[in-house]
């Protein structure tokens, strides 16, 4: 089969948020896996990086990112579940998802 080739980064759409998650970005590193993160709903929640994500993927201050809150504190607490890309930033700003947030 092989690989499937793709011509630029600009044709490859962004995971979206699914019906519990939410857009945020990151405000600051608290150590070890968690940040606190504003999120588009209007909450600020402390977060934790997914145990799957955690030696791959490594978030910095005002990256954006998809945030899964809790079952319990919704309000106050959340999972990091995927980091957008540069480009993807773009395609989301582009497409009216990060209307209200300012990086």
């Amino acid at each position: 089969m092989g690989k499937r080739k793709v011509l630029s980064e600009s044709q490859i759409k962004p995971r979206l948020p699914d019906d519990f998650e939410v857009i945020g970005i990151a405000e600051k590193l608290l150590g070890y896996d968690r940040i606190r993160v504003r999120c588009l709903d209007g909450f600020t929640r402390l977060c934790r990086i997914r145990g799957k994500m955690k030696r791959r993927v490594w978030i910095r201050v005002s990256d954006v990112v998809l945030v899964s809150p809790w079952d319990f504190q919704s309000d106050t607490r959340g999972d990091i579940t995927y980091r957008y890309r540069r480009n993807q930033v773009e395609w989301l700003r582009a497409n009216g998802y990060l209307k209200d947030i300012q990086i």
